[in-house]
């Protein structure tokens, strides 16, 4: 049987990417095939540390599961700011944007809803609910070695509640003393500076990584109604890594980190309004009255110009977040291993929705302590606990009203955990995985009387990777996951409406079953995985209101299921030209379409070509978006009003959104042997459905004004240059 590399690689095999365009230029001139582009990152990696050494020898691997992998290389091709940058459109990834005020992002995996999206840093969860909703647009790219992204339920070991699957987000270890500056303008005020540093002692025992990037954006107004489509944003984000081997069989990494984000959308700055001068985000806010105008716009019809107060279409969304992680490694003996880790997050949200005021902070604690044990030369067991506790505390502008419930809980999970990675043969490998589970969660409003939830659950999984040769390789994923529904910002900013305060109507956890089949070849230059995915969701939590108005968190009584059929193809056709392809379809039944509050994607064709020529760098990536029916999605939504207040209904929008096609081009020329000098544009074409005569704004069939009638891009061309140098 195999010995413990034997088992690593095979490990380090299956996780990663079937995803082609992770197939790059760099990557290229070393290696033209998966399986000797998979041992790559073994052969790259200096094993100084105890860390290293066991990830080498096969006792810290814990899955062998289909991952797509975004690479360094492949975020700098896309000029990728931000995560949401460099994630979408990979396969079976959609990053939604649901808000034209306040550009709220969701990251969508195998079709499933964004917070059903897990955020893990490094292996570990740093981020509290409601922080995958905003702040995302300002987790930097810069210091990243690689985003994993793991599609399904019970994607990881210690994420049970990733329904839709995980991103890992790797931080780069430190391998030798050095320093990267990355600048960059463009168009509508976008800026980013990226200063990263690396260090490591003398005798290689410590290593340490740190991480600056300031990042922003200026609003945007396509139509030139004085309202934007998409908001302004200013980033900042400090980071600091640190691993040190206090012997041959102790390792030590913290990580800490520092988010600052503010979004300000609606009003344009600097224009006039019927309070005045709109002449920066805190005279905005500051000028708020709580007295409503009479008219909103010109004639009525949100088409027009804005005529209203300028507080009365702000969203201005103030995110803080401090994280703190901590991971003990101590190599028991040859065979067994354990590492303690614990992290921490404080996140933070000062936020105005036109008028209506809401702060929040989430803390999050997160205890694990895992064993590997290596039994023999076919079984790796993994098995430990964990923990993780959340208190959320909100107070709004709302907690007058003597009616007002609060939406603060409290949560608490307590988990146990066993995995057996088994090499059956030399071809066939199986990783078999068993969680248990308590899960408490509590709305703690006095006015809510009880537990929400208090539930014991059992969630298995199992990955297979069977070789069928040298260049075909079958990998089957079967699991079960849940998740506690309890942010009112499911599916919407349901803040928006909350003056009266929330209703909670969740009894039982999400639950969800997953299978995932994936057929993956590698030839000599031909790669080439089709995969197929099916999701069903049991209690899918959605967000209405009740009659009085009130927003409501509550759950389907029918299961929801979502399909994902993809097969993505890379293709070298010199030494100097690679180009890749993929094709996928995303299959929703009534239950799930009820859901959304956008439309999802239902049809995506992406191709991208990465070529080499004397010296320059040129990169393409072309995506089409098929037609939908917003109808099915439950869109309706109108122009104008009358006097009164009815909507008109021959200004009735249309639920036709038709498909599209965005190209984004790179170009980077190598100057020096540490310096590089590069310009690109995105939206080549200038596409967006405000230009397509769609605007974003509109009345529902109350009368009432809203602003996420949104099916496609709201950015228009912008174009950016910037350098990169490395010393």
């Amino acid at each position: 049987m195999f010995k413990k590399t034997s088992i690593a690689l095979a490990v380090l095999l299956a996780t990663q990417s079937s995803y082609a365009i992770a197939h790059t230029k760099k990557e290229i001139k070393q290696s033209t095939n998966e399986q000797s582009a998979a041992v790559q990152p073994i052969e790259k990696i200096e094993v100084r540390g105890v860390r290293q050494r066991l990830e080498k020898s096969g006792v810290l691997s814990d899955s062998i599961m289909k991952t797509e992998v975004i690479s360094s290389e492949l975020m700098d091709n896309k000029n990728a700011v931000n995560l949401t940058e460099a994630i979408n459109n990979t396969p079976g990834v959609r990053v939604s944007n649901e808000c034209s005020m306040c550009g709220v992002k969701r990251i969508m995996l195998n079709g499933l809803r964004g917070e059903q999206t897990t955020i893990l840093v490094d292996g570990l969860p740093v981020h509290a609910m409601i922080a995958g909703y905003y702040a995302v647009d300002a987790i930097p790219t810069t210091g990243l070695d690689r985003i994993e992204v793991a599609r399904g339920a019970g994607a990881s070991l210690i994420a049970p509640e990733s329904i839709g699957g995980t991103i890992n987000i790797i931080t780069k270890t430190a391998q030798e003393n050095g320093a990267t500056v990355d600048v960059s303008v463009g168009e509508n005020g976008n800026k980013k500076i990226g200063l990263l540093g690396t260090g490591v002692s003398d005798d290689g025992a410590t290593r340490v990584t740190l991480i600056g990037q300031f990042d922003s954006r200026d609003q945007v107004d396509e139509d030139n109604n004085l309202v934007n489509e998409a908001p302004s944003q200013d980033n900042r984000t400090m980071t600091m890594r640190l691993s040190h081997d206090f012997t041959d069989k102790d390792n030590i990494i913290v990580r800490y980190s520092n988010v600052d984000s503010e979004i300000f959308g609606g009003p344009m700055l600097g224009k006039e309004y019927a309070d005045g001068t709109a002449t920066s985000a805190g005279g905005v806010l500051a000028s708020y009255d709580g007295v409503d105008s009479d008219t909103l716009f010109a004639g009525n019809d949100v088409r027009n110009d804005f005529v209203g107060k300028a507080w009365e279409t702000t969203e201005w969304i103030h995110t803080q977040r401090d994280e703190l992680s901590l991971s003990w490694l101590r190599e028991l003996n040859d065979d067994l291993n354990m590492t303690l880790s614990a992290s921490y997050s404080d996140h933070t949200q000062d936020s105005f929705y036109e008028g209506f005021k809401y702060y929040a902070e989430d803390t999050m604690l997160y205890l694990d302590a895992r064993f590997n044990y290596y039994l023999n030369d076919s079984h790796l067991l993994t098995f430990g606990v964990d923990n993780r506790s959340e208190e959320m505390r909100s107070r709004s502008s709302g907690e007058g009203h003597q009616d007002y419930v609060s939406d603060s809980f409290d949560y608490d999970m307590l988990g146990f955990y066993l995995q057996d990675t088994w090499q059956a043969t030399d071809e066939l490998e199986i990783a078999m995985a068993l969680r248990y589970d308590h899960v408490k969660a509590d709305f703690i409003d006095p006015k809510k009387d009880g537990v929400e939830i208090d539930k014991s659950i059992l969630a298995p999984r199992v990955d297979i990777r069977y070789n069928h040769n040298d260049q075909w390789t079958s990998r089957l994923s079967a699991g079960r996951g849940y998740r506690a529904p309890l942010s009112f910002f499911e599916t919407d900013h349901g803040v928006l409406d909350a003056e009266l305060g929330f209703e909670i109507d969740i009894e039982e956890l999400e639950r969800s079953n997953s299978a995932t089949y994936a057929l993956s070849y590698s030839g000599d230059a031909l790669t080439m995985t089709t995969s197929l995915a099916w999701t069903e969701v049991e209690n899918l939590a959605m967000l209405s209101e009740t009659d009085s108005g009130v927003p409501l968190l509550t759950q389907l009584d029918e299961k929801a299921s979502v399909t994902t059929a993809d097969i993505a193809l890379g293709y070298d056709v010199t030494d100097d030209l690679t180009v890749n392809f993929t094709a996928e379809g995303f299959f929703y039944d009534d239950a799930f379409k009820s859901s959304y509050s956008l439309a999802p994607v239902e049809e995506r064709l992406t191709f991208n070509a990465d070529y080499l020529i004397h010296g320059w760098d040129i990169f393409a990536n072309l995506v089409w978006i098929g037609s939908r029916d917003l109808s099915e999605y439950g869109y309706e939504g109108y122009n104008q009003v009358d006097s009164s207040g009815a909507v008109i209904q021959s200004s009735k929008k249309s639920t036709d959104a038709p498909s599209y096609w965005t190209l984004d081009l790179k170009v980077t020329k190598a100057v020096t042997d540490n310096i590089d000098f590069y310009a690109g544009v995105n939206n080549l074409f200038d596409y967006t459905q405000v230009n397509e005569g769609e605007t974003p704004l509109f009345f529902d069939a109350n009368g009432g004004y809203d602003v996420a009638y949104i099916w496609g891009p709201l950015r228009g061309r912008e174009v950016y240059a910037g350098f990169k140098a490395t010393f």
